[in-house]
């Protein structure tokens, strides 16, 4: 479904709601050449008690430390942009949602340097289902390991969510779907697993569950944080440092991906091999139901992860 069949029209751009149509940048924009952007991806959920935006403050966090690498400053402080996010949820009257702050160099010169070309930011926010499609959170999806690697944090930070290091992403994942998979699995430069393109990855053994440290150059997934600490209150032991193989993948009682857009997905099926059962287990599904009454607040728990519109 493209944007033009959603009930948007407004985007938050440069401290000014702007129509949807109008916000536009220049051509020579140094982030559209050199991929000189940071951004973020939130979901807003509708709850029984009115739609929540999960762990905002999380993701600005996140949001102001990816800039740090680039020198980036952004021009808005955190209550600005909190202010303006929650003021474009309510003139569009959206309740469940996916959220996009981004903050990239503009337009002045062309050096690779970005000197003095400005930082804009922008946030828009639309309606976004199920990112893996509506069937994978039951199913489970078939994913296949890229023959792209993910770069090395000595080669450019993965801690920061940058715009560019995204072709990284779309080459492994195009090639996935070409041979016929849903998503791809990335392996770091070591050939250990890292990530998804746009996920966290988890993986169960005899009811432990393992996950890449952040030094295996993976993203600090906040849904991943999010389903490390709900599957330690339920009693299960967590390595969230852990190594792990290309051939673990295949052995595996469960695997499955987490992410802001990816939620909870199980993973049934890697390259031709079939996982556990071949559907949804029994750890992902637990954490699964556990993360989803948290966001929808069926619970009271971790009341400090929500911003409500």
């Amino acid at each position: 479904m493209g944007f033009d069949d959603m009930d948007v029209d407004t985007i938050w751009m440069d401290g000014e709601f702007v129509d949807w149509d109008d916000a536009q940048i220049h051509v020579l924009s140094h982030g559209l050449h050199y991929g000189t952007g940071i951004f973020e991806g939130v979901r807003c959920y509708d709850t029984e008690e009115g739609p929540a935006i999960f762990r905002w403050d999380e993701h600005l966090d996140r949001f102001y430390a990816s800039g740090k690498p680039y020198d980036m400053e952004i021009p808005f402080d955190r209550e600005e942009l909190t202010e303006a996010t929650l003021e474009l949820l309510r003139r569009q009257d959206l309740e469940s949602c996916y959220i996009r702050p981004i903050a990239f160099y503009g337009y002045d010169s062309l050096g690779v340097s970005p000197g003095d070309c400005p930082v804009q930011v922008v946030i828009a926010a639309w309606p976004w289902g199920t990112y893996l499609g509506e069937d994978a959170l039951e199913e489970g999806i078939k994913v296949m390991v890229s023959s792209w690697r993910k770069h090395a944090s000595s080669q450019i930070p993965t801690n920061a969510k940058t715009t560019g290091l995204y072709v990284n992403s779309l080459l492994a994942g195009e090639e996935a779907r070409r041979h016929g998979y849903r998503e791809a699995i990335v392996l770091n430069k070591e050939g250990n697993v890292a990530e998804g393109p746009g996920e966290n990855i988890f993986l169960v053994r005899d009811g432990t569950i393992y996950t890449p440290g952040l030094s295996q150059s993976i993203l600090d997934g906040i849904t991943r944080d999010t389903v490390i600490e709900l599957a330690r209150e339920r009693g299960y032991e967590v390595d969230d440092t852990a190594v792990i193989s290309r051939g673990e993948l295949h052995t595996a009682d469960e695997l499955f991906f987490t992410g802001s857009a990816a939620e909870v997905t199980p993973i049934r099926q890697v390259d031709n091999v079939e996982i556990g059962g071949g559907s949804r287990g029994p750890v992902t599904e637990e954490l699964q139901s556990a993360f989803f009454d948290l966001v929808e607040r069926r619970t009271d728990d971790h009341e400090e992860w929500f911003t409500y519109v």
